[in-house]
């Protein structure tokens, strides 16, 4: 089973890099830092934070609806959480509308935020780009994309198989409890 989307505690992540950035950002670097907070969570703690699906681009890892939120515009009687906090892509770079609250977040993903900014934000995209190529997860899709999963990123990360079991065994418990709960 699949963590459930969240797309406010995503819009609230990213939010929180646009702010330490400065505003604007590339969308491209912004879901890069994305897929490393998220994959370093996971590694860390066993989950990720945006519960969002992973897949292999040509220009690396992405976070399949993370970027369907930046590249598709909402129709208009569609107010997402994203799109009130930040905007369409403007010559491939967005910005905040306005500041996100931070309480879908935990202290502990505040500070992983800051982390990854801290020691990868002051690249440009292609140099981001460059560096999750060299993730052992990542596949060259020749044009199409690639279902990473959960395990690929465990394995990546050194995680014995023993260790990738139990974690994928508690994801899926907190997928079926997130699935009693009415989404958000």
């Amino acid at each position: 089973m699949r963590l459930r989307f969240k797309e406010a505690k995503t819009t609230q992540a990213a939010a929180r890099l646009l702010e330490l950035r400065g505003n604007p950002m590339s969308y491209l670097k912004l879901i890069k830092l994305l897929y490393i907070i998220d994959r370093e969570a996971l590694l860390r703690w066993g989950r990720p934070v945006t519960g969002d699906r992973y897949v292999s681009m040509d220009h690396g890892p992405v976070l399949s609806q993370t970027l369907n939120l930046i590249t598709e515009e909402p129709r208009p009687e569609e107010h997402t959480f994203w799109a009130n906090h930040i905007s369409q892509p403007e010559k491939y770079e967005v910005r905040l509308h306005r500041s996100a609250a931070t309480d879908e977040l935990s202290e502990a993903e505040l500070q992983l935020i800051q982390e990854i900014f801290g020691k990868y934000g002051h690249l440009k995209r292609w140099d981001l780009v460059a560096l999750v190529h060299q993730f052992p997860e990542w596949q060259d899709p020749e044009g199409s994309a690639i279902p990473i999963q959960y395990r690929d990123i465990l394995k990546a990360g050194g995680k014995t198989e023993g260790e990738i079991e139990a974690i994928l065994q508690e994801i899926d418990g907190l997928a079926m409890a997130d699935a009693l709960l009415p989404a958000r």
